[in-house]
């Protein structure tokens, strides 16, 4: 597997990179949602294999005390190889001297993030605007 993960949004493919959320069931990531939401995060992470988009994932950051990662998605036909794992290492590693960095696990994966460091936050709070999100992530 040559697998290689680049940040360079510029050689991006929108089409693969819609084509994973869809895998996963995130119907609502339109190219035009994606490009928007990859342009403005300032640190993103693309996983090829032979080329092929295969992972994502990106962060918003101030550069110095917070980041938030979010959107760290590999498509199902490539899940349980460690690119996610690969990802995430990708993006804590730009994210090195940031104070505090956060993320959202998707209802099932909290294991996943435990194993490479992250912990439930005691004080985290959060508002959905969709109804279904809400009901699910929030208390």
């Amino acid at each position: 597997m040559d697998l290689k993960i680049h940040s360079d949004f510029s050689k991006a493919n929108l089409d693969e990179m819609r084509g994973i959320y869809n895998s996963v069931g995130w119907i609502r990531h339109t190219n035009d949602i994606i490009k928007q939401i990859y342009e403005a995060s300032n640190v993103i992470a693309i996983a090829t294999i032979n080329g092929q988009t295969v992972g994502l994932g990106r962060a918003i950051s101030d550069g110095v005390f917070n980041a938030a990662i979010y959107d760290v998605v590999v498509h199902i036909e490539f899940q349980k190889q460690g690119i996610a794992k690969k990802i995430i290492n990708n993006l804590l590693e730009n994210l090195c001297h940031v104070s505090c960095v956060h993320l959202i696990s998707t209802t099932g994966n909290e294991d996943f993030y435990r194993k490479l460091g992250f912990k439930k936050v005691r004080t985290g709070m959060a508002r959905y605007l969709n109804q279904i999100l809400s009901n699910e992530y929030l208390e």
